[in-house]
């Protein structure tokens, strides 16, 4: 009888752990990342055995005194958090900008786009002038380096050029890479930007 019950108790340990809750509260969520299709486009499967555990999206304790919907950077290790209030947020890994790129400070979402238009900025095509043929916008799509979706950050001086995008690119997160914009795999940007009200408030630190 004992042999039994401990067997059923690794069974359910076992469905937990698959259904991506972690032993110590924390929900994981895992499974969340197959293939979908969104306005029209396929999204593929992130095989998400490949990312670290750390960077797959999850609910954490957070100690804040910001608000909820306060969305907050930590580039130094990669994650990005949106409070969710009572002590959680709900955590995600990023890439962030390569030497030379990076930025710390406060600002807001001031725009929300779906599958949104790629336009380089000037300075970029000035580094990268193969680019150019872009330079009237990059239309939407699975290569799009913005992906699936964008939000637009602005402080008191109006468009800062930097956003919270998605990337095709899975293996970047961790990273530091971009040219100052803060990437999530494309499945996450879609739950962060369901989350996210036009006005919120972004730390990046």
């Amino acid at each position: 009888m004992r042999i039994k019950s401990l067997a059923i108790v690794a069974a359910l340990a076992l469905s937990t752990a698959v259904a991506g809750c972690s032993t110590i509260g924390s929900q994981v969520f895992t499974n969340n990342y197959g293939a979908v299709t969104d306005a029209g486009y396929h999204l593929p499967r992130v095989p998400i055995e490949k990312v670290p555990f750390k960077y797959r999206r999850q609910i954490v304790d957070y100690d804040t005194r910001e608000k909820p919907g306060t969305i907050i950077v930590d580039t130094q290790n990669k994650f990005l958090y949106f409070v969710m209030g009572d002590g959680e947020a709900m955590r995600y890994g990023i890439g962030v900008g390569r030497e030379g790129f990076e930025w710390h400070g406060t600002a807001h979402i001031a725009l929300k786009r779906e599958w949104p238009t790629w336009t380089p900025p000037s300075q970029m095509i000035k580094r990268q002038p193969e680019l150019a043929k872009f330079a009237g916008g990059m239309e939407p799509g699975l290569k799009n380096p913005l992906g699936a979706r964008a939000m637009y950050l602005f402080n008191k001086g109006g468009d800062m050029g930097y956003r919270l995008h998605g990337s095709p690119e899975w293996n970047s997160i961790g990273k530091a890479m971009s040219s100052g914009c803060i990437r999530l795999m494309n499945q996450d940007i879609i739950d962060l930007y369901d989350r996210t009200s036009v006005g919120a408030k972004v730390i990046v630190i």
